[in-house]
């Protein structure tokens, strides 16, 4: 029941929630092991940092994709082996340099001089893999701009490797987020051997190829992950055979988690507008109603995506409207202060009120990770859950793992916790 102000009356203000099916996480990983046989999965924690999320990757054997010294500590303390872990990022600070030595982290990428000299007064033991440019020109987020070295420049860092002493043993190449041409892939893997031909002309035993990432999270992509796989296949049999003993890695992020997660926000306020419409002849010819409505997570929690990945989060109607009902121009704001702190604008929705629940699916790719308190408004829990049949999965994997002397995963299951 609502009174005239449009308050649902006998239901307080609800705070807003995260719901992860681990079932979806699990279900990737059997379809990327499935679907790229030859490639291992090493998981972006950047994407999204829950703590059940990387632990479960682990017990499945992943591998992890860090970024920083707080990333590489954090999947530490959850029982990962350094072997298991590549520190991807190019363009690195000393001190974390020399953390990652102090923690047994061998692998690390670079792209220029620079970061050989540092690497090579700071961390003897690395094994360096040489990130190169991609044509990313048909990806969502472009990261060539920023990272990797053009292939004219390759054999020069591979001759200075060699000077400083600085061991290099693959290479690495990112298509960009949200990569909408799998064909891409296929010419930066072929670009990818010419640089292991130049590194063996200065004795660098070449032996690792990460392939990155920029595969898609849902299944109702433009294109689907199984495309990618048909691309990457035949692009890894012709240029590294199988048996040309290279061990083959990449950095799946969104892929195993966007779709996982579902946001539940709630509607805390909404204000009505009337707009003043005109004729051509510049006077006044009618109004009409807009509704703003605030609900209790925005763009500084878990539609951050909207800001970091230019994300466009679906709305679900709680309630599906009948025929009859009105329909208004609206749009959604999030709690805080900032005007900026809009979801999205331009909806054509029936009319709705306050304590009404909203519906957000594909929502767990860098929104739990990039999530903050601004305003004092703190992100909202995450509630996970799996099914039985994809519980049994983990354990076959687990147990499959253990036998063939692999990464092992921890003794006891703590998926869920």
């Amino acid at each position: 029941m609502k009174d005239c102000s449009g308050i649902t009356r006998g239901k307080e203000e609800r705070d807003a929630f995260l719901v992860a099916d681990l079932g979806v996480v699990v279900k990737k990983h059997l379809d990327f092991i499935k679907l790229m046989p030859r490639v291992k999965p090493f998981y972006a924690v950047k994407c999204n940092n829950s703590r059940v999320v990387v632990k479960l990757l682990a017990d499945l054997g992943a591998g992890f994709d860090c970024a920083s010294k707080p990333e590489i500590e954090f999947v530490q303390e959850i029982g990962v082996k350094p072997e298991q872990i590549i520190y991807a990022n190019p363009c690195k600070q000393i001190s974390q340099i020399r953390f990652a030595a102090k923690s047994g982290v061998q692998m690390m990428t670079f792209d220029n001089e620079e970061e050989l000299v540092k690497v090579s007064q700071s961390h003897p033991n690395a094994k360096m893999v040489l990130r190169i440019t991609t044509d990313d020109s048909k990806s969502t987020i472009c990261l060539s701009v920023k990272f990797g070295a053009s292939l004219n420049v390759c054999r020069h860092l591979l001759e200075m490797a060699m000077k400083l002493n600085v061991e290099v043993i693959g290479v690495s190449f990112h298509v960009g987020s949200g990569c909408n041409d799998p064909k891409a892939f296929a010419q930066s893997i072929a670009d990818a051997r010419s640089v292991f031909e130049m590194a063996s002309e200065f004795g660098h035993n070449m032996r690792l190829l990460d392939i990155g990432g920029g595969f898609p999270g849902t299944d109702n992509s433009e294109i689907k992950f199984e495309e990618f796989a048909a691309v990457v296949n035949p692009a890894l049999d012709m240029h590294f055979t199988q048996d040309s003993s290279v061990d083959i890695i990449a950095e799946p992020g969104r892929y195993y988690v966007e779709s996982a997660f579902s946001l539940a926000v709630n509607i805390i306020a909404k204000k009505e507008v009337q707009l003043v419409h005109s004729g051509s002849d510049g006077e006044e010819n009618g109004t009409s109603k807009n509704v703003l409505y605030y609900v209790n997570d925005g763009i500084y929690g878990s539609f951050s995506c909207i800001l970091y990945k230019h994300a466009h989060p679906k709305l679900v109607l709680h309630k599906k409207p009948s025929p009859t009902q009105p329909i208004y121009s609206s749009s959604l704001w999030g709690p805080t202060c900032d005007s900026s702190d809009q979801i999205a604008e331009h909806l054509r929705l029936p009319e709705l009120y306050i304590g009404d629940w909203l519906l957000f699916d594909n929502i767990g790719a860098y929104t739990v990770a990039t999530s903050c308190s601004f305003n004092g408004f703190l992100p909202p829990p995450i509630h996970f859950a799996m099914s039985h049949q994809r519980w049994e999965d983990v354990q076959l994997l687990r147990t499959g793992i253990a036998k063939a002397g692999k990464w092992m995963a921890p003794s006891k299951p703590h998926v869920l916790d």
